[in-house]
């Protein structure tokens, strides 16, 4: 069996807390692969970049990681996208892939508000990492950084310098020079 951890989102735009979240996955847990898998169509209707945008800042944010993919399997699937969808989608294309599913401490305690969570945990049990401010028993620590894709679509259209401190490089050249999210 492959150990594959999946890693779904908007990244709209991608941070450093996304590539600090892949990074510790990979050092840290018993995983051979990260599958980083935009949404395609959010199940929470967010407003958001083309699909095919995000999926090339998603490559540029994490290309540089070995062990790690960006995933299309997204846009093969119905709309909106949720998260059960995609992982029985991905567990009967791969079956010799064991799956776990990345989620930050905080997303828990808006479980239920995802389809099905409970057929989620048994499908791909969460590798969970703790955010600032949402203290959970199987993230003793608050990893990832207080940043947001949110936060950073606003730094970029204020023009703010602060960005280049919360984007990676790639992502960030590709962002202006395409002049995106102004």
């Amino acid at each position: 069996m492959t150990r594959v951890a999946v890693f779904g989102g908007s990244f709209n735009p991608p941070h450093v807390a996304h590539v600090l979240a892949v990074s510790y996955v990979l050092a840290c847990f018993e995983v051979d692969r990260v599958l980083v898998v935009p949404v395609f169509d959010h199940a929470f209707d967010k407003d958001l970049a083309p699909f095919e945008r995000r999926l090339e800042l998603a490559r540029l944010a994490f290309a540089w990681l070995p062990g790690v993919e960006v995933s299309r399997v997204e846009e093969r699937l119905p709309t909106p996208s949720y998260t059960l969808q995609t992982l029985e989608r991905l567990a009967v294309d791969h079956p010799h892939w064991e799956l776990r599913l990345m989620v930050g401490s905080d997303v828990l305690h808006e479980r239920d508000k995802w389809r099905a969570f409970d057929r989620i945990v048994a499908l791909a049990p969460p590798l969970v990492l703790g955010r600032a401010g949402f203290p959970h028993a199987d993230a003793p620590l608050a990893l990832l950084p207080e940043v947001s894709s949110t936060e950073v679509r606003g730094l970029l259209a204020s023009a703010d310098p602060r960005v280049e401190a919360l984007v990676p490089r790639r992502v960030l050249a590709h962002v202006r020079k395409h002049g995106l999210y102004r």
